[in-house]
């Protein structure tokens, strides 16, 4: 990625004349104020356990307030915080910080999948109370989270009755001249754009995940990633910036134009500032949107198990097949008979079929009640499939597109889900596909209505899909998804989802994913969570050599994706012929796992490359996976993170000497070394190349 660096001119004045006082060791309590008076606010600080991150928190002239510091530079300057609602006391002025609880937390946990299998939770807190000291009486709580990793905090709401939330006045001051990643949001295809390269003063509306990085004059950096976790009964948050680095939190609006609806006491989804030394600081430290989430709730989800997938997919994006019935029909008994034959003989899991239901003749696009979800085509015997899948060891994966008529699949939820639990299935992707302000949803009266792909309504649907599919047996991978906001702690049959460009842009997009796109993918949104990608394709020029929507990877960065981006269901999306004709690097999609003991990202530069280390959670192998932008580099790979005193067999593909994305880039290099943990290998890379390495331990 070729950008222009922007030297920062971000001072102190985002903290001059509001410097805040210094912090009170212990938590007081206001004094009554005359009714328009505003009570003197405390300052309350937390700190991360490393103590190089410093939240201050406190009240001017009433207004609450926070600013975020780290080896005493600033962050986020001070910035406003505050909800506003259509009727009653707005919680955003005349009031006082006034009291504040502690704690401390190191503790570990494990998850049943995922990148690693021990996730440390190791944090400082401080709960700081807000009172009204002039207008309505009022109060709410902060709650704030510091980790090494970044700062976290949320509203805590008492009962108030049932209210409109209209406005969350949540702001974050950064630095308007550090270079940023993003995506516009609150447009018609969801989070489905390019990423945009731009100093954020440039920048509008965009979705989080968004990532920044400032510039501290000697050394680039830190890096800050913006974004949510714990998205549960209320709006997904966009950032609009309405002066120079001064983002505001705009959340996502209902179908009747309200942005969330609460009746009683509540809490904010979590606001996360990650923050990290180095880009690839940012890819390890991921573990905080997990961490803001609440423990398994569901129990025993061992009916789901990561591994890799093949498909009746490819072929009808590039027009080898149709998701509609007739002579096309990609979804038959025959055709998915081979997908599982082929499925067996290679070692993959599964098998995902699209199109198979009544409901996708016409415009499916724009009719979604149309659908079927328990009604087979004629073509499509699901009972004997289902019979056939088992005896040679595969299961089918089963497919709902729904295009976002959330009313229609609601109702058929029970008999959807009965069908593929008593036929063998336990996953199931489910699709979403409309404009994004398409959502169908039915009001308390039954009238159709429509809202946003993440408003309140769309956040409510996802968690009742997932608890019913629970009850039958189901994991879910979402496309067209509510963001990924560390639920699958909670909900750990959430195993995947979509929520950015995919490979299917570059079968029919208009342009096709850049070369940097799968190189900025790991620094934004893949820091929120897993990512059906779905990579692999051999066949880079489906559409002929001279048509402009290809992939613009070598085939050497096609295996690096599996091991850069991370989901515990994984495809292998090409059409099986392409495979067969390519049975040397088709060993390593083969022979890559889809879950993981532990997750490394070595080095990497947000846009322009990325070196990913992960191990293998059912043995003691460790996978590398390394790709680049538009330019050519060399990038060292230090193996220290292998087990020192051991040797190690590598199995190296690369891209082959002559190989470059436009002109070669079929090219592939395949060869094997001893090595150690002191070793460091050193792997060129073409243009829009890549490296996978499999470390086989002796």
């Amino acid at each position: 990625m070729k950008t222009t660096r922007i030297a920062s001119a971000f001072s102190m004045a985002l903290m001059a004349g509001a410097a805040i006082a210094c912090a009170a060791p212990q938590a007081s309590v206001a004094q009554a104020q005359a009714p328009d008076a505003v009570a003197p606010s405390e300052v309350f600080t937390v700190s991360s356990p490393d103590g190089r991150t410093r939240v201050e928190v406190t009240a001017r002239d009433g207004q609450p307030v926070y600013s975020v510091e780290r080896d005493g530079k600033t962050i986020v300057g001070v910035s406003k915080l505050g909800l506003r609602f259509a009727e009653g006391a707005d919680l955003d002025r005349g009031f006082s910080a006034v009291s504040a609880n502690r704690a401390v937390v190191d503790t570990q946990w494990s998850q049943p999948w995922g990148e690693r299998t021990i996730v440390q939770d190791r944090h400082e807190e401080v709960s700081v109370r807000f009172v009204s000291t002039s207008g309505p009486e009022r109060a709410f709580t902060l709650r704030v989270r510091v980790f090494d990793e970044g700062v976290a905090f949320r509203y805590e709401v008492p009962d108030m009755g049932e209210r409109a939330l209209v406005d969350e006045i949540t702001e974050f001051a950064v630095d308007p001249n550090a270079m940023s990643w993003w995506t516009p949001a609150g447009e018609f295809n969801r989070y489905e754009y390019i990423y945009k390269t731009t100093p954020v003063r440039d920048m509008y509306r965009v979705y989080t995940p968004f990532t920044l990085k400032m510039d501290s004059g000697e050394t680039a950096g830190p890096y800050v990633a913006i974004h949510e976790a714990a998205l549960i009964d209320y709006a997904g948050m966009w950032l609009d910036q309405r002066r120079a680095g001064v983002l505001e939190a705009e959340l996502a609006p209902r179908h009747d134009g309200v942005k969330v609806r609460v009746s009683g006491a509540f809490n904010t989804p979590w606001r996360v500032i990650q923050i990290g030394d180095t880009a690839a600081d940012l890819v390890n430290g991921s573990d905080i949107y997990l961490n803001l989430n609440e423990p398994n709730t569901l129990g025993d989800v061992s009916y789901f198990t990561p591994g890799k997938y093949v498909g009746i997919w490819w072929g009808m994006h590039i027009n080898k097949y149709t998701w509609g019935s007739g002579p096309k029909h990609g979804a038959t008994t025959e055709n998915t008979k081979q997908y599982i034959d082929f499925a067996a003989e290679n070692g993959f899991s599964g098998v995902l079929v699209e199109g198979w239901n009544i409901g996708w003749d016409g415009d499916w696009f724009s009719n979604g009640d149309l659908f079927r979800f328990a009604e087979p085509y004629p073509d499509f015997d699901i009972e004997a499939l289902s019979d056939y899948a088992a005896s040679r060891g595969v299961e089918l994966i089963g497919h709902h597109e729904t295009s976002a008529n959330i009313a229609n699949y609601e109702a058929q939820l029970e008999d959807a889900f009965e069908l593929y639990r008593d036929n063998g299935y336990s996953t199931v992707k489910t699709g979403y596909v409309a404009d994004a302000s398409d959502l169908v949803v039915h009001d308390d009266e039954g009238i159709r209505r429509y809202g946003w792909h993440d408003g309140q309504e769309r956040v409510v649907h996802d968690l009742k899909v997932l608890k019913k599919a629970h009850e039958y047996g189901l994991a879910i991978n979402a496309h067209e998804p509510v963001k990924d906001t560390g639920l699958r702690r909670t909900y750990p049959n959430a195993v995947s989802r979509e929520g950015a460009r995919g490979m299917e842009f570059n079968a029919w997009g208009t342009p096709p994913n850049p070369p940097e796109h799968t190189a900025i993918l790991p620094f934004t949104r893949l820091l929120a969570g897993p990512m059906d990608f779905t990579p692999g394709i051999f066949d880079l020029m489906p559409n002929g050599e001279d048509d402009q929507n290809r992939v613009q990877t070598t085939l050497a960065k096609q295996l690096a994706l599996y091991v850069v981006i991370y989901s515990p269901v994984q495809m292998a999306a090409d059409l099986p012929e392409n495979y067969e004709a390519n049975p040397e690097p088709f060993q390593f999609i083969k022979d890559v796992p889809a879950d993981w003991k532990q997750s490394i990202a070595l080095d990497g530069e947000v846009g322009d490359f990325i070196v990913q280390a992960r191990k293998d959670r059912n043995s003691d192998n460790w996978y590398v996976g390394a790709l680049t932008d538009e330019d050519a580099r060399t990038v060292s790979i230090p193996l220290g993170f292998l087990d020192k005193g051991r040797a190690y067999t590598a199995e190296i593909y690369r891209d082959g000497p002559d190989a470059d994305w436009k002109t070669n880039p079929y090219a592939i290099a395949l060869e094997t070394r001893d090595v150690t943990a002191s070793d460091i290998i050193e792997i060129p890379l073409a243009t829009s190349g890549g490296a996978a390495i499999r470390l086989i331990a002796e």
